[in-house]
């Protein structure tokens, strides 16, 4: 006897239209809560009691029920293209039916007037998609376009451009996935990955020495260990306690210089504190390993993008 055929949830659909690094619940969480949101069911539609796109007064009112429609996703202007995934995930969200199929490469760069994707399917559950939809694929574009930037401004350099933790809150993930596709790395992904000793935790245990002796103690060598250092003199006495990495706080591109001297590659140099694009070349230059940026995620433009309807 056959087994029946089990039917995948729309969760289930949503998650495997997503990239391995974005396959996380907070990140099924966040598309959904996006659509609830715009319909106000606090996702009560999950549970198949309701289409989101019910919700939606206007289009219930103007297309009939059985209208299909065929939508293009268009960049306005130009830049790099990331978060066509989660588009397609929350879609599948919305309803089943809809079917996007992107145009582009995710971290393509792309002209005004590029189309990026297609998208049809039922019509209501298309423009109720529409919104939630093109505000993902628009921020992380952004982020994405501004990465790119950074990372061709110091393309003549042996230094990596690194995101930080000033990501949009409950959008960490997608944040940092955006920076991949514009080149960058991701530094830690949060408080759980990696020990990064700052300088109030500097403060809080009574100095470097005892800082980094505490975090040894707790979890010996389970974390690798980075140590924020602001002077040279402190960069002498984090070198002498081994750790993996070491983070030059706002230091200027001459003292940058001299701890990449004094250092000698003996550990990767992490370059930090209000870096621009009109900075972040004489930062790498100095010959640090790394540039780390919050901007990049902190203050991205969002890529003009618009979905029209043919």
């Amino acid at each position: 006897m056959t087994e029946p055929t089990s039917v995948a949830s729309p969760r289930d659909r949503a998650r495997r239209a997503l990239p391995e690094f974005l396959r996380r619940p907070s990140v099924l969480s966040l598309l959904s809560l996006s659509i609830a949101e715009d319909v106000d069911a606090d996702g009560a539609w999950q549970s198949g009691k309701t289409a989101p796109s019910d919700r939606d007064v206007t289009s219930a009112a103007t297309l009939k029920t059985d209208a299909q429609l065929h939508g293009r996703l268009v960049a306005k202007e130009e830049g790099v293209v990331a978060g066509l995934p989660l588009a397609d995930a929350l879609c599948r969200l919305v309803d089943p039916e809809l079917r996007v199929a992107p145009s582009v490469e995710e971290g393509e760069r792309v002209e005004a007037g590029h189309l990026l994707a297609t998208v049809e399917g039922p019509g209501r559950a298309l423009l109720t998609a529409e919104r939630p939809a093109i505000n993902f694929v628009g921020r992380l574009s952004g982020v994405a376009t501004l990465t790119r930037r950074f990372v061709d401004a110091i393309s003549h350099t042996k230094a990596d451009i690194l995101d930080t933790r000033k990501t949009l809150p409950g959008h960490r993930r997608p944040d940092k996935y955006a920076v991949r596709q514009g080149g960058g790395q991701n530094h830690r992904m949060g408080l759980y990955d990696m020990i990064l000793i700052k300088d109030n935790h500097i403060d809080g245990a009574g100095g470097i020495a005892e800082a980094v002796r505490r975090v040894r103690e707790t979890h010996g060598d389970t974390y690798p260990i980075e140590v924020e250092v602001k002077t040279l003199d402190e960069l002498e006495e984090a070198l002498s306690l081994a750790p993996d990495h070491l983070l030059l706080d706002n230091m200027s591109p001459e003292t940058l210089r001299r701890a990449v001297d004094h250092t000698d590659g003996r550990v990767p140099l992490e370059a930090s504190g209000g870096v621009t694009l009109k900075t972040v070349s004489t930062v790498a230059e100095t010959g640090v390993d790394a540039v780390s940026v919050g901007a990049l995620t902190h203050s991205p433009k969002t890529l003009d993008i618009s979905m029209r309807i043919d």
